[in-house]
């Protein structure tokens, strides 16, 4: 009886996983924007960095930020590296996930304040992200 408990919960866990893996793969970005993604990524952590410790944004924003920085820092990902396409770009994807929740809450002009590389690069940035309102980059 526990051994069906534990291979139904397993089997749970496992589909869950593979829905992550499909959701993540049809979220990331398209054609050359992860290897744009990629090019961004000291910039972007930075910016991650000033917004998680930028007092005008709400708490619980910050608090979200937080999170992603931990699970950043973990070395076991969702997905493993050693999978194809979406092994490396997990956390990248994430981190695009996560900035979109941050700009639609906090507003286009945070992350403008925020940003700490090139005019260029916040527009790469924006793109790269799917992130809501070309315009409000320019």
């Amino acid at each position: 009886m526990i051994y069906r408990a534990l291979i139904s919960i397993a089997l749970g866990v496992l589909l869950a996983w593979a829905a992550l893996v499909l959701v993540l793969f049809f979220a990331r970005p398209k054609g050359s924007l992860i290897k744009e993604a990629i090019r961004l990524l000291p910039d972007t952590l930075r910016l991650l960095r000033r917004l998680a410790t930028d007092r005008t944004l709400p708490g619980s924003l910050r608090v979200k930020l937080w999170f992603l920085f931990a699970y950043l820092a973990l070395p076991i990902d969702l997905i493993p590296d050693f999978i194809p396409i979406v092994g490396y770009a997990d956390d990248a994807i994430i981190v695009c996930l996560v900035l979109r929740s941050v700009v639609r809450r906090a507003g286009p002009e945070a992350v403008r304040r925020n940003w700490p590389g090139t005019d260029d690069g916040l527009r790469v940035l924006w793109r790269v992200a799917g992130l809501p309102g070309h315009d409000a980059v320019a």
